[in-house]
């Protein structure tokens, strides 16, 4: 066991184990059990709790930062301010570069340091400009907006709780800064480098801000940050009269409306809440598995935060964030999937005659409003100038460059644009110990910006919930307002009456958004599980109905998210070859990483058949292509995706091609409403296109030098480390996209470095002795190259291997690799 201690120690002395066998008693009983143990903290259970804005020691910080196996912290402290002290040394221990790189991107100064027209990629793997970037960062800055928010008491702006962990979590990233120096900087990334810089706590806030848009206008900030007005443009302020106002368009008059971006191109999850009716011990159990790019700031870190008699939580957090989103406290575990729900609506703009930069609405014109910015751009030849930009904003929101003409514009309104209350709700998450009081949170605060809930807690009861904000469109509205739905991107709406504003519950925070009573909630004591499917599916014996159409807008059920439900039936049933009925922590953690391929299951052996009839097949141009070795070596595949499950490259190769080149007729039984479950199956072997895709993928392989039995171990690494599983669409459960040098050269941004899917993943069992936990962190807790715990446990993922989690005292204390670091400031 190694100790470091830095400046004088604060806490010190042992740590009782006598509490870690009872945490299923009531929340109070909890912490005083706890508060009173810790006698090295020297507190009684009053003193345990310390008000809003009481720190130790007269106002200065002190924490613990105990870390456990593959770099794992511990924060200890005895306040709030203090915890995020911990945690923001901790996390700039581990992760400097990649939060100095985010402050610079925010505060929109990548272009005064990397020039305008290089290309970065933003939080969801997607290419920007740097001068698009800035121009976006710089006129969210300046509108003041994050600054609005703060101002407001809670629960509409931050606790006093939250704003003491943010405000500690900026000083302990500044302390770990100052002591090392920015030209001493262990990760070779941002070493010496001129744009490092400490952070504030407006940083932070930021951050937090921008990560609750990502299911909104975030997918369209290049857009906001180019958007003009068509040349010849007259002047901002708007005629007095419309001539002929139109009419309110609808549906039939509207023509092509343009396409915008997905708004979650890389996010995704599967996530599971299991109850007393499908386990074997008959309690709670949680499987967390989001998908998020494993490279930028949206990437997890594993930690536990503890405030003995207040705060006990272990589990991820997403970058820059000083609080858990997705764990377990001693009573409470919950994971987050992504929402299918509308987040955002575009509205379109009738714009006024001769006047592009004015609209009208309800027959009287109203004018854009610009904002004037100003990006600093570095030269070529290292020269600063200043480069001005105009951004242009309606009643509704941003404007946007697509489909501006001389008649007609978009805007989008994001429902997150008012919310920076996630962090108040999962904090209240992190101390609550049942499924009442996190019910209570999420009513409270009404702060999930774009993200479904999964939980269970010590009864063994499950729940789920879209407890996201979301636009209140009513169906009845939609009819009359949605020009065009989109179920990939936010329905078009008609912007030219006021009759198509968003509305307002009695019992939601804010105007706007649907209240909780509208949230498609279900409560359940066999399962709840969601893989980025819609809600009606949760629980296939309860379809789950009768919320706005909003909440909904795809209701295919997709390969991956059946294949977690036909797991979960097999599991239950014990068909799975993984023992009797019931989960157990062991099977739970086989089913997640059983690698299987439910495209493949559906079809493999029509195609084996199909090859073994024609052992000679005409590709697309006509080659005729020899396919018996190929043929050989699918009908020998597993239909796995294990790092070395030779032929998954084939048929991940031959269903891409049927995917984007052929019709999707070729099912022998296609996806039909009513079974949604068991539908589509069979690949029709006698339909042309199932033969030329099959033909054309042996010839391509060839061509690319690929063997047939290549494995996703050979094509898919992290650091050089094989990886296992595939892509979404191929039917995979454990979702992984990589090249074969991904994660080899951290400092290269390009997109043959970045790899994406499992991120966090995290199985809980809530026992009558408290949780009992196995995790894996795919791309592991540090983003430093040169760091030990840069791709420790991605060996342990491409081994199939977890980390048992320390959460009791005694656990913690029992690691003989514990390294403790006392601060104190």
């Amino acid at each position: 066991m190694k100790s470091e201690t830095i400046d004088p120690p604060p806490l010190t002395g042992q740590i009782s184990t006598h509490c870690t066998v009872r945490r299923r008693l009531a929340a109070v009983a909890v912490a005083l059990c706890v508060a009173g143990t810790v006698a090295g903290l020297a507190m009684t259970p009053v003193a345990a709790a310390r008000p809003a804005g009481v720190t130790a020691n007269g106002g200065q910080y002190s924490a613990q930062v105990r870390r456990t196996e593959y770099g794992i912290p511990h924060i200890l402290a005895h306040d709030y301010g203090s915890l995020g002290y911990g945690y923001g040394y901790a996390f700039a221990q581990d992760n400097l570069c990649e939060m100095a790189d985010q402050v610079l991107t925010l505060r929109g100064e990548r272009s005064r340091y990397f020039g305008p027209d290089a290309t970065s990629t933003d939080e969801l793997s997607r290419r920007i400009t740097n001068l698009a970037s800035d121009t976006y960062y710089q006129g969210l800055q300046a509108s003041g907006t994050v600054q609005r928010l703060l101002a407001l008491p809670a629960p509409l702006g931050a606790t006093p709780q939250v704003r003491q962990l943010v405000d500690g979590y900026v000083a302990g990233y500044n302390r770990y800064l100052r002591d090392t120096g920015v030209a001493h900087v262990p990760d070779p990334t941002c070493r010496g480098k001129s744009w490092v810089a400490p952070i504030t706590a407006l940083d932070i806030w930021n951050s937090l801000y921008n990560f609750e848009e990502q299911s909104g206008i975030d997918a369209l900030k290049q857009d906001v940050a180019a958007a003009t007005p068509p040349t010849g443009a007259a002047s901002p302020t708007p005629s007095p009269k419309v001539p002929n106002p139109p009419k309110v368009s609808n549906s039939s008059n509207v023509s092509n409306p343009p396409t915008f971006p997905t708004a979650s191109t890389s996010i995704g999850s599967n996530g599971w809440a299991l109850g007393r009716d499908s386990t074997s011990a008959h309690d709670g159990m949680v499987l967390a598995d989001p998908h998020l790019p494993w490279t930028g700031d949206v990437r997890l870190y594993q930690v536990q935060l503890t405030i003995p008699g207040v705060l006990n939580v272990s589990g991820a957090s997403f970058y820059g964030s000083p609080l858990v989103q997705i764990g377990h406290t001693d009573g409470l575990a919950w994971t987050h999937t992504a929402s299918h729900a509308q987040h955002a609506s575009i509205y379109q703009l009738s714009l006024v005659p001769g006047d592009p930069t004015s609209y009208v609405v309800d027959g009287k014109a109203v004018a854009m409003t610009r904002q004037n910015v100003t990006v600093t751009a570095r030269a070529a030849d290292g020269s600063l100038s200043t480069v001005r930009r105009t951004l242009y904003h309606s009643r509704y929101g941003s404007v946007l460059a697509t489909g501006w003409s001389s008649t007609t514009a978009y805007a989008i309104r994001d429902a997150n644009a008012d919310n920076l209350r996630s962090l108040n709700e999962w904090l209240a998450m992190d101390s609550a110990q049942n499924l009442a009081q996190l019910r209570t949170a999420q009513d409270t605060y009404q702060g999930m910006p774009w993200v479904y809930t999964l939980a269970t807690d010590a009864t063994g009861t499950t729940y789920f919930a879209d407890s996201s904000v979301v636009p209140h469109v009513t169906d009845a509205q939609g009819k009359r307002c949605i020009l065009q739905a989109n179920p990939e991107s936010p329905d078009i709406l008609d912007g030219s009456t006021s009759a198509c504003d968003w509305g307002r519950d009695s019992d939601a925070i804010e105007p706007g958004i649907f209240g909780p009573r509208q949230d498609p909630t279900l409560t359940r004591a066999d399962y709840v599980a969601n893989g980025n499917n819609s809600p009606l599916f949760v629980n296939p014996s309860t379809p789950l109905t009768g919320y706005p159409g909003v909440f909904d807008t795809r209701t295919q059920l997709e390969l991956r998210p059946q294949l977690g439900l036909q797991m979960i039936a097999e599991r239950r049933a014990g068909t799975d070859g993984l023992g009797a009925p019931g989960f157990t922590l062991p099977s739970l953690q086989a089913t997640m990483l059983g690698n299987r391929t439910y495209s493949a299951e559906l079809g493999r052996t029509d195609v084996v058949a199909m090859c073994r009839a024609h052992p000679a097949l005409t590709a697309s141009d006509g080659t005729t292509v020899d396919v018996r070795a190929a043929c050989d070596v699918l009908d020998r595949w597993d239909s796995r995706e294990n790092p070395d499950s030779h032929g998954a490259i084939l048929w991940l190769s031959f269903f891409e091609d049927l995917l984007e080149n052929f019709p999707t007729t070729w099912w022998q039984v296609p996806y039909d409403p009513s079974q949604p479950i068991t539908t589509p199956h069979g690949i029709d072997g006698d339909d042309p296109d199932v033969q030329h895709a099959f033909a054309d993928t042996v010839e391509a392989l060839a061509a690319a030098t690929i063997p047939l039995d290549a494995t996703p171990g050979s094509t898919m690494k992290w650091d050089g480390i094989p990886l296992q599983g595939c892509s979404d669409e191929f039917g995979c459960f454990n979702v992984v996209t990589a090249s074969d040098s991904s994660g080899s050269n951290a400092i290269d941004p390009s997109p043959d470095n970045s790899a994406e899917g499992s991120s966090f993943i995290m199985a809980v069992e809530m026992t009558p002795q408290g949780p009992s936990t196995r995790t894996i962190l795919t791309y592991s807790e540090s983003s430093n190259p040169r760091s030990p715990h840069y791709a420790d446990q991605t060996a342990l993922f491409s081994r199939k291997q977890w980390v048992t989690e320390r959460f009791t005292e005694a656990e913690i204390r029992a690691d003989p690799h514990l390294q403790t670091t006392a601060l104190h400031s």
